[in-house]
């Protein structure tokens, strides 16, 4: 279910930066911010399972910074 919901705002966040790159950054952020707090949260576990809970969150991070910026840097490769 989780993977659902952030590949989905994955894919708004890819629209939005596409259409409007400035507003897109609070988008991003906004979307950043839950993870980075489950990220911290599942890394307070001792040792391996630190990395292991905190491993998903890290990702996720990732995949919504990577998809603002795809969208953005296909709008900038327009003609227009």
């Amino acid at each position: 279910m989780t993977i659902v919901i952030v590949a989905g705002f994955c894919v708004l966040l890819l629209i939005a930066a596409f259409v409007a790159p400035r507003m897109s950054r609070h988008l991003e952020r906004g979307g950043q911010k839950p993870l980075g707090a489950g990220r911290r949260a599942g890394s307070k576990a001792p040792g391996f399972l630190g990395r292991l809970f905190s491993k998903p969150f890290e990702s996720s991070q990732k995949a919504v910074s990577k998809s603002g910026s795809a969208g953005r840097s296909g709008r900038d490769k327009l003609p227009l």
